[in-house]
């Protein structure tokens, strides 16, 4: 029993320094956000790294997702004869739920691993710390950069990955089984408002990039300089961002619509 108190105590300690450690840490990277932003170079860079460079599976899971989901609505909104509402159902789901989640776990996957094993690697490598020799300041010149850019791309990802998918919802549901383009169009335009709708699920897409850009660089930053450190950090990385973007979609869910009622 003692034992068993003893490796309790042991994991509460180690998780509520490693939480004060990640506090200190995001401060310092919020205090030196104003001084990155002044690179405007690597911020371009990371863009590109994190955003342009995932753009391929956005897209792709963006079509396959819109036409996934039009052959399972028009399957239940047909029973009730409602079949014109795909639309709405497609671009509702995608606007406000699936586009922000899906895009920012995809994102999570491929781009915060990718900064997490290359801020891991140069820890590694000892270059953040050759950079603290010469009075260069890391934080400012790889890891505010890097977080930026998750900041930026994920949001328009997300809207990439909705507009897929209502393409991809189109050609199902118009193209192929035979809606009305009119009404699958018109019942879009008349139930998604911009203000509730889109403006909502572009707020989740910038919280989960704030989420995944602190997660993916503080796991980078903190890595045990060692190959199995690096892969331990980006395997964290990813799971870690995976539940923060769940957990964080039902609490800005429940907020959002309690805010509608």
């Amino acid at each position: 029993m003692l034992d068993l108190l003893d490796r309790l105590g042991a994991v509460t300690l180690g998780a509520l320094a490693r939480l004060g450690l990640a506090t200190l840490f995001f401060g310092a990277v919020f205090a030196r956000t104003w001084r990155g932003l002044k690179r405007g170079a690597l911020l371009v860079r990371e863009i590109h790294f994190s955003g342009v460079r995932s753009l391929a599976i956005i897209l792709v899971s963006g079509l396959f997702v819109g036409m996934v989901l039009a052959v399972q609505g028009y399957e239940v909104l047909q029973r009730f004869g409602s079949a014109d509402a795909l639309g709405s159902l497609v671009a509702l789901s995608l606007v406000r739920e699936l586009g922000p989640v899906v895009t920012a776990l995809l994102f999570a996957g491929r781009a915060g691993s990718a900064v997490t094993a290359e801020i891991g690697l140069m820890r590694a490598t000892e270059q953040l710390a050759a950079m603290d020799m010469m009075a260069v300041d890391p934080i400012s010149r790889v890891v505010v950069p890097r977080f930026m850019g998750a900041l930026v791309s994920l949001p328009i990802l997300a809207v990439i990955f909705s507009s897929a998918g209502v393409i991809g919802a189109y050609l199902v549901g118009v193209e192929l089984i035979g809606i009305d383009a009119g009404a699958f169009w018109s019942q879009m335009r008349a139930s998604v408002d911009f203000r509730l709708d889109v403006l909502n699920g572009l707020f989740k897409a910038l919280v989960f990039g704030l989420a995944v850009g602190l997660i993916s660089v503080f796991e980078g930053y903190h890595a045990a300089p060692t190959a199995e450190g690096v892969s331990s950090a980006t395997t964290r990385t990813v799971v870690i961002s995976s539940l923060s973007v769940l957990t964080l979609d039902f609490i800005l869910t429940v907020l959002m619509f309690r805010g509608l009622n």
